[in-house]
């Protein structure tokens, strides 16, 4: 199936939910499916879910709340509570799968206010190819995946999101700052604020796709390979930068940038 009967599908499969709460992060995938729920629903029938949290950049959070308000949806932002709960801070491999759920019954009490049954969440096939512990609690809290569900590939959705003039088309892949925190170490506020800082210290010398993991007093740094140069270039000032953000250790990841580093 083409891109566009895929898009056609997307668009019936929404029209028949009715009224939605999207979880929307704003990213690349969550984006699409905010806007074509407003193109199919109408704004009175669609609320985007966002959740604060230390395990997401403020960065992240603010360009969220803007994007939904350039959508023109109606948005609900709520302080998640993954940080209360043990079995998500104890950073065991099924820590995603905690934070998941928690988030889902936040949303799910938001929508049950608003008289909304249907929650729905910008899952794509290709998550499928790697580990993701937070998909089995979207299949347990009944939560809808519209994107994975016609079958749009992260290449796919890049494409509809140019075609649909949105800012996010080319945004960078992200994940939440806990999964740059090997598994077993704790995950505290202040270990994600560390990764936080010193992620957009990188990003202000000009890297887009960049990750700093996090080994104790070990920072690991993932960028793409045509960064490296940058970093190399830069490497006395990324030393000191990442120095007075509390590493002892500067290391860069001669493997590069990948998803998902920490499972292998």
């Amino acid at each position: 199936m083409d891109v566009k009967k895929k898009y056609q599908k997307l668009q019936e499969f929404i029209r028949s939910l009715r009224r939605v709460v999207v979880a929307f992060s704003g990213g690349v995938d969550s984006t699409l499916l905010l806007k074509v729920c407003l193109d199919a629903l109408g704004r009175d029938n669609v609320i985007a879910f966002i959740g604060t949290s230390p395990a997401h950049p403020e960065r992240e959070t603010t360009e969220a709340i803007n994007s939904a308000q350039q959508l023109g949806a109606d948005s609900v932002v709520v302080q998640t509570k993954e940080m209360e709960n043990a079995d998500f801070t104890s950073n065991p491999r099924e820590r995603c799968y905690h934070c998941k759920s928690g988030l889902l019954d936040q949303i799910r009490k938001v929508a049950q206010t608003r008289g909304i049954a249907t929650i729905v969440e910008g899952s794509n096939v290709d998550d499928e190819n790697d580990f993701r512990p937070g998909s089995r609690a979207v299949t347990e809290k009944n939560v809808l995946s519209p994107l994975k569900s016609v079958g749009l590939t992260k290449f796919e959705i890049r494409e509809l999101s140019r075609s649909l003039n949105l800012p996010t088309h080319d945004k960078p892949s992200f994940a939440c700052l806990a999964s740059r925190v090997p598994y077993g170490t704790t995950i505290t506020k202040e270990i994600l604020k560390q990764i936080e800082l010193s992620e957009e210290f990188l990003k202000s010398l000009g890297l887009r796709q960049v990750r700093v993991r996090y080994h104790g007093e070990v920072s690991r740094i993932e960028a793409e390979g045509e960064d490296m140069a940058t970093i190399i270039q830069h490497r006395n000032k990324i030393y000191e930068g990442l120095k007075a953000l509390g590493f002892t250790f500067i290391t860069l990841d001669l493997k590069g940038y990948r998803t998902g580093s920490l499972n292998e």
